[in-house]
């Protein structure tokens, strides 16, 4: 394992939530448990916390992100610290909030799921110029939620079913038809995680428990290219840098004990690998 692939060497205990701003040329992610926004400024290591489980973002400007929580969605100004809230959950103790991202639309989808990863406890809901409401629900692990760049296509899977989906999108974004069967992983046994699509509309899911991030052609589902790295539960990719070639990929220690940890000192650690492939960039979330 060459070191130059490590971007950032703490030790998350559940990373996730990657994603690359264009306008800041900078790549974010969080440590959910922890309740941690993470980022650098080259040797810098920067990180916010929070007051709740946070996990995933979008850009609404240079200095705003989007930010989802176990409450909801709010906006967090970067240099202020300033956080307001723009929609809520209705309570849940039990639910957290998971997996999401940005649509071509400006809107943005976040999953949620059940602390302890009850049964269908979770859903994915949409948040759009002011409209915030489920999409999909009875999700156990909500994860893979990402969109090609043509606008017309959004992905998403339930980790525990080890499947992938995908449906069409209407011009304003939301879901039309039901949605069909894009990857199943359960023969294989592999357990789909974050997800993004590149420049061709191939998608790239992480997957934990495989040390990897394996891509999928849009047409037929079949793997066609696999990323390896040095920590086991690698939990969220995203494509960033000046030319969106590198392949940035979070990581996590949930779930391993003294000595597992021992045995692979990377997990947790967040990955940076430049590839031939393309990525695009994230879309901003437009609030109104």
């Amino acid at each position: 394992m060459a070191m130059n692939d490590i971007f950032d060497q703490r030790r998350c205990e559940l990373g996730e939530g990657a994603f690359w701003h264009p306008q800041r040329q900078q790549f974010f992610w969080f440590d959910i448990v922890n309740n941690l926004l993470l980022s650098r400024e080259g040797d810098k290591p920067l990180e916010w916390a929070f007051d709740e489980n946070v996990s995933a973002a979008g850009w609404l400007s240079t200095d705003e992100l989007l930010v989802a929580g176990e409450s909801g969605l709010s906006s967090f100004n970067l240099v202020s610290g300033k956080c307001e809230p723009v929609a809520a959950f209705p309570h849940d103790p039990i639910l957290r909030s998971n997996d999401g991202r940005a649509d071509p639309h400006g809107g943005f989808w976040i999953g949620t799921m059940g602390k302890r990863s009850e049964q269908e406890a979770g859903a994915i809901w949409r948040y759009w110029r002011g409209e915030f409401r489920i999409v999909f629900d009875r999700i156990s692990i909500t994860n893979a939620i990402c969109f090609d760049a043509e606008r017309s296509l959004a992905y998403f899977s339930d980790t525990r079913l080890k499947k992938i989906w995908r449906v069409r999108l209407d011009g304003q974004g939301w879901p039309s038809g039901e949605p069909d069967l894009f990857v199943d992983l359960t023969e294989v046994g592999l357990n789909p995680d974050g997800a993004v699509i590149d420049a061709a509309g191939n998608l790239w899911s992480a997957q934990w428990g495989a040390r990897r991030v394996a891509c999928y052609a849009w047409e037929s589902g079949e793997e066609i290219a696999a990323e390896y790295f040095e920590a086991t539960r690698i939990s969220c990719p995203a494509f960033g840098g000046a030319d969106m070639q590198s392949l940035f990929a979070t990581s996590a220690c949930q779930g391993m004990g003294a000595e597992a940890r021992e045995a692979e000192p990377l997990a947790g650690m967040t990955f940076e690998r430049k590839l031939s492939v393309r990525g695009v960039s994230e879309p901003q979330v437009i609030l109104g």
